[in-house]
């Protein structure tokens, strides 16, 4: 037993000398990373005057003619795309793929980034708090097409939306500003913009929201991004800056 810990051990590492040697050095991390508070504020202002309007006036004419527009185009290939596009979103997907990437940053000996991850899964606790706040109703089932989903909070914000730009944007800002492959760094980057981009229309086709929910949440996401973000360049300056490490 005592050699099969040993030799877990010492694979776990050498997996996490591998993962450490495939990152650049931290001067091409921060030039990649360059983000600003005052972008952060912009859309968090953004964010909050979204949700005094909708919180004033639930029903918005602009939100219903969109989703009618929107759904206007009917075809189960495209239900099937959008519904794909959401999955991630769903239980229990939405719990296992963040607590795997954490855990998987962490058992790698990115210990910082683990905990900044962890960070930006705390977005989602914004999008609950503003869910009891609002309290806005979703649209409604006989006036638009709404696919059947496991749904049971208010509509503003989109959560799905906030927990797209928030923990996995901050996971492909980790990819793309540390990982030297070139391939792998644009293909995951890649493929988390795409579905981000993708996500608030999807909640809008499905009928699980309405457009000032998913506008507020690329807002609200953009914003806890950016700032976070410009945390963790700080706090990684601040723990190289005495040791003279450029990790």
């Amino acid at each position: 037993m005592a050699d099969l810990i040993e030799h877990a051990s010492d694979v776990a590492d050498e997996a996490a000398r591998r993962a450490h040697r495939a990152v650049v050095p931290g001067r091409v991390q921060r030039r990649r990373g360059r983000f600003f508070l005052l972008a952060s504020a912009i859309a968090l202002v953004g964010y909050l005057s979204l949700m005094v309007v909708v919180r004033a006036n639930k029903s918005l004419q602009a939100d219903v003619a969109a989703t009618m527009r929107i759904q206007r185009t009917q075809h189960p290939m495209l239900v099937r795309a959008m519904s794909a596009v959401s999955w991630f979103g769903f239980r229990p997907q939405s719990l296992i793929l963040p607590a795997t990437a954490i855990a998987g940053a962490w058992l790698l000996r990115f210990r910082t980034e683990a905990l900044f991850l962890i960070a930006a899964w705390g977005a989602s606790f914004l999008s609950f708090t503003t869910k009891l706040f609002v309290q806005r109703p979703r649209p409604d089932g006989e006036l638009f097409r709404v696919v059947e989903a496991n749904i049971r909070d208010s509509s503003f914000p989109s959560g799905h939306t906030l927990h797209y730009v928030a923990f996995w944007g901050f996971f492909s800002y980790l990819i793309f500003t540390k990982v030297r492959n070139g391939v792998v760094r644009w293909v995951t980057t890649g493929f988390i913009a795409t579905m981000a981009a993708l996500v608030g229309p999807s909640r809008v086709y499905l009928g699980h929201h309405w457009l000032t929910d998913v506008l507020a949440s690329y807002l609200l996401g953009l914003a806890y991004l950016l700032g976070l973000v410009t945390v963790y360049r700080w706090v990684r300056s601040w723990l190289h800056a005495d040791n003279g490490q450029d990790g």
